[in-house]
């Protein structure tokens, strides 16, 4: 129920009570659009409204959010919860996944109550993930914190029949199982009829067989997937551990393999243009098609066309499918070193909706025009049919441009790829006008040997033929925002909000620490950032800064309000160009389809009232295989790195809390960790401001960023976990002065004592 206005009379400017008061009844989120109608406050009195909203933001009475204001700690209206016990009374509680909102203080209380759609209740356990309506209760938990009541929508991840373990012999023919879920300490015992062909060491999928009272539970191995520390083995650890199902269902394989492919009626015909596709040299399947041509009108002197061409992916995969319901279910596709776990099944993301050199594939396209300032002067979006000329790595046709053509890239370098890279250049143009963040994080690549263990860890250069495909795919999404909000049509937006106070006042103390100051005054822009970033380009802290600030952004995510994208710089922008691998660019797809009548399986009615589920959705299953990847990622390195105890390693300190230093090896890019109590020779603070830990005796610092040399003691590879001692020696700084030293030392001695 939404509060009424208490001030009264037009313009009577509301006390900051009554605004939090409003603010606090009102259901979902408020804007200042809101409040100035509740309150009638009109014209120049907006402004002393808006100023009121900004003192109570500043003094933490509220957050803003999506240009929405609401209490600090607040949850949208739909949201994705992990269920995560029960209370007293036995009635479920939930947590929100992924609470990233540190700078809004701890998360808020959620009780699951009955649902009231066809989920039953009692479907819904501990430890699962379902999206859910939530409701601010009136009564306030602990410490203030904020409480909800959850209504379930859906139950997003099914509790496993199967779990997985690795398999450990015991004398007798007996073994036992050790998990790994790191959540569940429960080891169990198989019988020597239960082992299958699983040998000592190997990862396996068991069945719980039996519950025992004294003894451990009982279980039985299902399949042996081969010894723990493969490739193999490790992407599967995660998959289970984040809950990525591997194998479809029947219904979805069914739609795929009865699929057909398309006819050329009543779609444009592309297939004169030569469109090629540039992708890495591993890829399976080819989702995007790109084209130039210098344009001959006459008013655009120096300008060019650009044509991509995106795999129509909505022709076969229909709103409410199986195909869609499983799409829908793992939101994006998940890469690991050796394998990648699909959106839709191969017959679809490999085969028909694959661009394949030389064969027909149905597309939508869209036409733009450009300046010779890189300005986009026009679009149109169409439904065609296309057929690749030339399937390129972007190893390939960078070399072709660097003048090293082979039999593919001689016949296409003049009438294609020239073309194409004189429209990048001007597209390059326009870009650095835009001035969108230009962080510069090198990105490692795994190379395996062929049993799956790593051989090496690379870093791929950074190319002008990589630069060039993403040029042109922003400027495709952008196209599809414009269009779709011409046509007032409900769409998923990819948005990045700004980063917010708390974090730019930590990055700002930071910063100062190095003697680089960052603007206080005014709305920051991501070309205040490049200039620091260019400031420090080639220096010492070079890789420092750009990790600073990119921990000071906030986190990309899908939803149906636009808040623009603060990285890209940019005030609309949706994600249209793979709709193989992700779901909201498959909604665009359908939103494009639908307005501008290019066929009957566009936008459902159903599908448009359910987008801020839908959002809250899929933008949870990216933050999953985020974490999935990393993970396996984390694991395989330990498993490499668990015959090398005692090795040194030149490494940087990447992170800092009083607990210790999070350090990142110079070859490899393994994060590992230094406890404090490890650096025995003084008693060591944390000094938040230069994020560095400074010894209170010696002024010895350790401060993120800084070059170290460390010495390997432990690795855990179930647990992708590495710790290592400090060799080298810190900088030196003026000790802290403080008549609390001694005290502080005498307690360090006694906390190291006891542990």
């Amino acid at each position: 129920m939404t509060r009424q206005k208490q001030a009264t009379g037009p313009n009577k400017l509301p006390d900051k009570a009554e605004i939090l008061a409003f603010i606090r009844d009102h259901e979902g989120r408020v804007g200042k659009r809101e409040i100035a109608r509740a309150f009638q406050i009109k014209g120049a009195a907006r402004a002393d409204l808006k100023q009121v909203l900004k003192e109570l933001a500043e003094e933490g009475a509220i957050s803003r959010r999506r240009r929405k204001l609401a209490r600090p700690g607040a949850l949208p209206p739909v949201a994705v919860i992990e269920v995560s016990g029960r209370d007293q009374d036995g009635e479920l509680t939930a947590s929100p996944l992924d609470w990233i909102r540190e700078d809004e203080g701890p998360a808020p209380l959620i009780q699951v109550r009955a649902p009231r759609t066809r989920v039953p209740m009692g479907a819904v356990g501990v430890g699962d993930r379902v999206l859910a309506r939530l409701t601010l209760s009136e009564e306030a938990g602990p410490e203030g914190r904020l409480v909800y009541e959850a209504r379930i929508i859906k139950r997003l991840a099914r509790a496993a029949a199967r779990t997985l373990g690795v398999y450990r012999a015991q004398p007798g023919g007996r073994g036992r199982i050790e998990p790994i879920d790191r959540r569940n300490l429960k080891e169990f015992t198989v019988g020597p009829s239960d082992l299958g062909d699983a040998k000592p060491g190997d990862l396996v999928s068991i069945e719980v067989s039996g519950e025992g009272r004294a003894r451990a539970p009982r279980a039985r191995i299902v399949e042996s997937h081969g010894p723990l520390g493969s490739q193999k083995t490790i992407s599967k650890i995660a998959m289970q551990a984040h809950g990525i199902a591997e194998e479809f269902q029947t219904a979805a394989l069914a739609e795929a393999q009865a699929a057909r492919a398309v006819s050329a009626d009543s779609r444009e015909d592309l297939r004169q243009i030569p469109l090629i596709t540039i992708d890495p040299t591993d890829a399976r399947d080819h989702d995007d098609a790109v084209w130039a041509a210098p344009d001959t009108a006459a008013n655009n002197p120096g300008g060019f066309v650009v044509l991509v061409a995106i795999a129509d992916v909505a022709h076969y995969v229909r709103s409410g499918s199986a195909l869609d319901e499983a799409a829908r279910e793992r939101g994006n596709s998940v890469y690991f070193p050796d394998r990648v776990v699909p959106m839709l099944p191969e017959r679809i993301s490999n085969d028909l909706c694959s661009l394949k050199e030389g064969a027909d594939r149905p597309c939508l396209a869209v036409r733009m025009v450009f300046g010779a300032d890189g300005r986009k002067r026009g679009h149109r979006f169409m439904r065609a049919i296309m057929r690749s000329a030339a399937k390129l790595s972007y190893e390939q046709a960078q070399a072709a441009i660097d003048g090293a053509v082979d039999e593919t890239t001689r016949p296409l370098l003049g009438p294609v790829l020239s073309p194409l890279w004189g429209a990048w250049q001007a597209l390059r143009r326009g870009r650095e006008a835009r001035g969108p963040l230009e962080l510069d994080l090198p990105e490692r690549k795994v190379i395996l040997k062929n049993d799956g263990s790593i051989d090496r860890i690379i870093v791929p250069p950074r190319l002008d033929a990589h630069r060039l495909i993403e040029e042109f795919m922003i400027q495709a999404n952008v196209a599809a925002a414009e269009t779709l909000e011409v046509k007032k049509s409900p769409l998923l937006y990819r948005i990045h909000e700004p980063p917010s106070k708390i974090k730019l006042e930590a990055l700002r103390d930071f910063l100062k620490t190095l003697e680089i100051q960052l603007p206080k005054a005014g709305t920051l822009r991501p070309a205040h950032f490049n200039r620091i970033l260019t400031r420090v380009e080639g220096s010492d802290i070079d890789q420092l800064v750009n990790e600073v600030v990119l921990r000071s952004q906030a986190q990309a995510e899908y939803s149906p309000a636009n808040v623009g994208h603060f990285g890209l710089n940019l005030h609309r922008y949706a994600h249209f160009t793979s709709p193989i691998r992700r779901y909201a660019d498959l909604i665009v797809h359908r939103a494009l389809i639908r307005a501008l009548r290019l066929g009957p399986d566009g936008l459902g009615d159903q599908t448009i009232a359910a987008l801020d589920e839908i959002g809250a959705q899929i933008s949870a299953a990216e933050r999953r295989a985020m974490a999935a990847e990393r993970d396996t990622l984390d694991r395989l390195i330990a498993h490499h790195l668990a015959g090398r105890i005692g090795a040194l390693f030149s490494a940087r300190i990447s992170g800092v809390t009083r607990f210790g230093l999070f350090v990142r090896l110079a070859d490899s890019g393994a994060d590992g960790f230094i406890p404090a109590k490890s650096l025995t020779s003084d008693y060591f603070r944390l000094d938040e401001r230069r994020q560095a830990l400074i010894g209170e005796r010696t002024g010895e610092m350790h401060r993120i960023g800084n070059t170290v040399e460390v010495r390997l003691v432990e690795a855990v590879p179930l647990a992708g976990a590495l710790r290592f001692d400090l060799v080298s020696e810190g900088q030196y700084v003026k000790p802290r002065k403080s008549g609390r030293v001694a005290t502080e030392k005498k307690r360090a001695r006694g906390r190291r004592k006891r542990g």
